[in-house]
């Protein structure tokens, strides 16, 4: 599965070290002078791509920084601090345990353009096939070994002596990713007494990877147990957090960039961005702020970009996962943890209580399966169905009304529609997406 950023594959099966390989030596060549960063998150595939990238790079005559394991918003950090050509992140992100992909970095430590991806993938399709024989005698080069400018720039987005003097009780669970290298140690010295689940980056999930209500019950039940202020949840490359609250209450991916925005936005005022498919609770804050809201196609790197193009103050998507420019244009556990904490100290109350100010939306998803010459005629069709709705074509078709919204877009790697619904009640949003799959069997020939 190739994206514009980089690609993902089931080891041994569609990604091989020959492929990484290959990928890597492509990527570089699109490259300026200069060293490049490699780091993986914690999966257990991740030392043998890693060495074996490494080695391809140094083949090509250029110097390698090995990150070793890293959370991908940090390697985006390092990448600018270390004045590096570009990076490379192996990971999968939230997917399963038998998947492994590489993420590319451009050398303002964000996600590679769209431009600049297709030109790799040109070339990868073009490379020739390397040996990946295991000879290790040019991986090595110049090591990674802090992680601390990171921390410092999350640091200096809050007032780290206000959440110290609470004394907050947290559970991280790291889930055996790459979080726990920079997330432990940054709530420890934010003054908090943390219990950590899946410490060790070895890949060994305890439970699916993606921070979704179905993956993480038992995680909320360890939340009560300990009795800590809040639960903060991870994903294996820790760009995106899941919240769970003081009563053990998972309250969704959406609300991390809410909560964070709502936080934001009291003192920071300017324009917002979000993707097309995220909560309107966005929206809704910029409103309230008297600032602008923008939305992008869906995707970190489009985001970004618009936030770029607008100015933006802060943004995100709905996945959990917060980008704040100051820290870097990627999105970021660490900042959304961080900045969540400062809103609470803030106010001096729960997260629950904050979760409970902010507007109430219920979002549902599904998959049609869709021949890919018959989405536009679907698209069309449900334009025409939904003609008191607002249209917008940005990223397939979003049909919005003042309270509730539909997106329905192509996946760019299977013949599906994802459609995504969002309303006041989740009976209203499940109706909308009933309703495209009811349009998607008529237009079917």
């Amino acid at each position: 599965m190739i994206s514009v950023s980089g690609l993902r594959g089931v080891v041994g099966e569609s990604l091989t070290p020959e492929v990484a390989m290959r990928y890597a030596s492509a990527f570089a060549m699109e490259l300026a002078e200069g060293p490049i960063l490699v780091t993986r998150d914690g999966r257990a595939s991740g030392e043998m791509f890693l060495d074996n990238i490494l080695r391809a790079l140094r083949a090509l005559g250029r110097e390698v920084v090995d990150g070793e394991i890293a959370a991908t918003p940090t390697t985006g950090v390092y990448v600018r601090q270390l004045q590096c050509a570009g990076g490379i992140q192996v990971t999968a992100s939230h997917n399963p345990a038998e998947y492994n992909g590489l993420k590319l970095f451009s050398s303002e430590g964000r996600v590679i353009s769209e431009d600049t991806g297709k030109r790799v993938l040109q070339r990868f399709r073009s490379w020739p096939e390397i040996a990946a024989d295991g000879d290790q005698t040019l991986a090595h080069g110049a090591k990674l070994t802090s992680q601390d400018a990171h921390r410092e720039l999350v640091f200096a987005t809050i007032d780290l002596e206000r959440i110290r003097a609470q004394n907050y009780k947290v559970l991280l669970d790291c889930n055996h990713g790459a979080g726990s290298r920079l997330g432990e140690p940054m709530l420890q010295q934010m003054g908090c007494q943390t219990f950590v689940l899946g410490s060790v980056p070895d890949g060994q999930f305890e439970h699916p990877p993606e921070p979704t209500l179905e993956n993480l019950s038992e995680v909320s039940q360890r939340v009560l147990a300990n009795g800590v202020d809040i639960g903060f949840c991870q994903d294996p490359d820790a760009d995106r957090l899941g919240v769970i609250d003081e009563n053990g209450r998972y309250v969704g991916e959406e609300y991390t960039l809410a909560l964070c925005l709502n936080h934001i936005l009291q003192d920071r005022q300017g324009p917002i961005v979000t993707n097309c498919s995220s909560s309107r609770m966005s929206e809704d804050l910029a409103q309230h702020y008297g600032v602008e809201c923008f939305r992008s196609k869906v995707g970190e790197v489009n985001v970004a970009d618009e936030m770029i193009r607008r100015n933006a103050v802060y943004g995100g998507e709905g996945n959990g996962g917060p980008i704040d420019p100051r820290v870097g244009y990627v999105r970021d556990s660490f900042v959304g943890m961080a900045q969540i904490l400062d809103a609470m100290a803030l106010r001096k109350c729960s997260v629950g209580q904050l979760v409970d100010e902010l507007p109430r939306y219920h979002i549902h998803k599904i998959k049609i399966s869709v021949a890919c010459d018959r989405v536009p005629i679907l698209l069309d069709q449900l334009e025409r169905q939904f003609n008191d709705a607002t249209p917008d074509r940005l990223d397939g078709l979003r049909l919005y009304w003042q309270d509730k919204w539909i997106l329905i877009r192509a996946s760019n790697t299977e013949p599906i529609v994802r459609v995504v619904a969002e309303a006041l009640t989740i009976d209203e949003a499940k109706r909308l997406c009933i309703t495209a799959q009811q349009a998607a069997r008529q237009s079917e020939p």
